[in-house]
């Protein structure tokens, strides 16, 4: 069996730096609550898929985010493709660190160990020269796979953030010479509404649903 590796980006759930958008309607320490819920059921998905290395590229400090069973390497400096660039390279040093990657945010909480493992195998059963991708509804991207750092460098100079941002995606890894192939589409957390939806795909249990579910009864607003 192919060792994999699970790469999680994010930021410390700070309040004013972190799920900035959910503002309004939420407050600027709701929405760092939305974060560190949604942060911490992705880790607990991530430590529950079989891989042989899990890494956390880190903006801000830990606080409170349980990082058990993850390496952590710091973000660099720059805007949002720079930074994954540089974590795919700090996650794959050299050709013996370079397993078959597959990088996460923390905006779709509502993942699971199963749809994680399957992605991987996906990318695995492609193998080298490949990519895979999953798609957000809102035309960004929640999940990208790779066999090597080297093709994520094409991501410094795709627009993120943008209804665009997939395609543009695709077509850079595209012309890297890459094969893409596409992952489940999953609604990622950028507005209230996107959270109340992923909320109601998290189990009951879980710290998104019961957080974000809490809050909507707070401010008034519908499930």
């Amino acid at each position: 069996m192919t060792p994999t590796q699970l790469l999680v980006i994010t930021k410390a759930p700070v309040p004013g730096r972190s799920k900035t958008r959910l503002s309004p309607p939420c407050t600027p320490e709701q929405a760092a609550a939305i974060a560190a819920a949604a942060v911490g059921d992705t880790l607990d998905a991530v430590r529950a898929t079989p891989v042989a290395r899990r890494v956390v590229a880190l903006d801000g400090a830990p606080g409170g985010l349980d990082l058990t069973g993850c390496a952590v390497v710091p973000q660099v400096d720059g805007d949002l493709g720079v930074r994954l660039a540089a974590a795919f390279a700090d996650a794959m040093p050299g050709p013996d660190g370079a397993l078959p990657t597959l990088l996460i945010g923390m905006d779709t909480p509502q993942v699971t160990p199963e749809l994680l493992a399957g992605c991987l195998d996906r990318l695995v059963a492609a193998g080298p020269g490949s990519a895979v991708l999953g798609v957000a509804p809102d035309g960004g991207w929640w999940a990208l796979g790779l066999h090597a750092p080297e093709p994520a460098q094409v991501l410094t100079g795709v627009p993120m953030s943008r209804e665009d941002t997939a395609v543009r995606t695709r077509a850079a890894l595209e012309g890297a010479g890459l094969t893409v192939l596409d992952l489940p589409v999953l609604t990622d957390i950028d507005h209230f509404p996107d959270a109340l939806a992923v909320a109601q795909r998290c189990a009951p249990g879980t710290r998104t649903h019961r957080v974000v579910t809490g809050l909507a009864a707070t401010l008034g607003a519908a499930p």
